[in-house]
């Protein structure tokens, strides 16, 4: 049976078999400036993950997956070179932080949604402000698996370039079957840990790379990763044919829009040239 909810719908997957009902959604959203991205999510159940992906209007590529069975939350970034300043390549980052299960919808109820009409352009019910997060470890990614075994094949291409914080990596160590020495196996501390003051100039490795103009210098880099549109909650709706005082049924999502800025260390300018005044 079909439970039709506003725009969406929850389908049960049945069959003779068990299955996983592995999902695909194609949403439109229309973000703050007024563009229309085209987000894709997907769901895995047997694997208890979510991801959802879009290309900016920049044509900067984000990939968010979120491990629910570790708890870890991985956004990943593509942002083309700019050729007019010789940088031919693309460069990838990845960011591992920590995520509590409350702020998304599970990987079950992911998989079992529908739209109702695909075509609808969405906009985010609510609006989660800004997470500031400084990044003071780099991840060594053919290590990462005792994070989480999904940012080998998701973070390949960032081998140098993917970070996480010793606070995550504190609050990871504290779940079931974790190690701290395990995960402190798999990062290295950063130039800029330890509180630097990311305004200051005083110090030139933790200069930020607004702050100057040589190319080769290392600096503090500043990345804002903007998600539109998520399913961050299930809604429940009272059952008005059923005389239990308690029952109830999902009958929606809740949405949310949520934005990262990613601060952290870089070899060189030249890998931040978006962080410009």
């Amino acid at each position: 049976m079909s439970v039709v909810i506003n725009v969406f719908t929850y389908i049960l997957c049945v069959s003779t078999f068990i299955q996983f009902c592995d999902q695909q959604l194609l949403i439109n959203v229309q973000n703050q400036g007024g563009d229309v991205l085209q987000e894709t999510i997907s769901a895995n159940v047997s694997e208890d993950v979510v991801t959802l992906e879009f290309q900016r209007s920049d044509g900067t590529l984000i990939t968010q997956l979120v491990d629910f069975r570790h708890e870890v939350m991985i956004l990943k970034t593509l942002v083309l070179g700019e050729e007019e300043r010789g940088q031919s390549q693309y460069q990838v980052m990845c960011f591992l932080s920590h995520i509590n299960k409350d702020e998304f919808i599970s990987s079950d109820a992911m998989a079992k949604l529908r739209q109702k009409n695909p075509g609808t352009i969405r906009v985010a019910e609510m609006n989660r402000g800004q997470a500031n997060l400084t990044m003071d470890l780099q991840v060594d990614v053919p290590r990462s698996v005792v994070i989480s075994k999904h940012v080998v094949p998701l973070c390949n291409e960032a081998a140098d370039s993917t970070y996480t914080r010793l606070h995550d990596i504190n609050t990871w160590s504290s779940l079931p079957g974790a190690s701290l020495i395990n995960l402190m196996s798999a990062v290295k501390h950063l130039p800029n840990s330890n509180n630097i003051d990311l305004s200051s100039s005083k110090h030139k490795t933790h200069t930020r790379c607004m702050n100057t103009m040589e190319l080769w210098a290392p600096c503090t880099c500043q990345l804002e990763l903007c998600i539109g549109w998520y399913p961050c909650g299930l809604k429940y709706c009272k059952s008005a044919s059923s005389k239990l005082v308690d029952s109830s049924y999902r009958c929606g999502i809740k949405t949310c829009k949520k934005c990262y800025m990613f601060r952290y260390h870089v070899k060189q300018k030249q890998f931040c040239l978006w962080d410009e005044v």
